[in-house]
C-alpha cells in the first residue's frame, strides 16, 4: 500500500451542506476502494492565487489516506468530472 495526498479546491458559491456532502463523498470513494488511514483536513475557504473560472475564492481540503494505485486513480476519475471541483493535486507520500 501506498500513501496518498490530495489537495483539492471546491467552488466558494456552494453551501455549507454542499461542501459536507462533497467531502464525505470523496472520503466514501476512498473507503470503498480499498483505502485505509483516511484523514481528511478542511482548510476552508483560502484566496487563490489566480482568477478560476471566475471565482477568487476557493474551498480547500486536504486528504491523506493509503490505498493502491486505483483507489487514487478512481478519486481522480470522479474529481475530473465533477462541476464542483475548481482544481485537484495528487501526490505519492514517501
Amino acid at each position: 500500500m501506498q500513501a496518498y495526498e490530495v489537495l483539492y479546491i471546491i467552488r466558494p458559491d456552494l453551501d455549507e451542506e454542499a461542501t459536507a456532502a462533497e467531502v464525505d463523498k470523496y472520503g466514501e470513494i476512498v473507503n470503498n476502494n480499498g483505502g485505509s488511514d483516511l484523514s481528511i483536513d478542511k482548510w476552508g475557504k483560502r484566496r487563490l492565487a489566480y482568477e478560476i473560472n471566475d471565482y477568487r475564492e476557493g474551498y480547500y481540503v486536504l486528504m491523506n489516506f493509503n490505498g493502491e494505485a486505483r483507489t487514487a486513480q478512481e478519486v481522480e476519475r470522479i474529481m475530473k468530472i465533477s462541476d464542483s471541483i475548481m482544481r485537484f493535486l495528487t501526490t505519492k507520500k514517501e
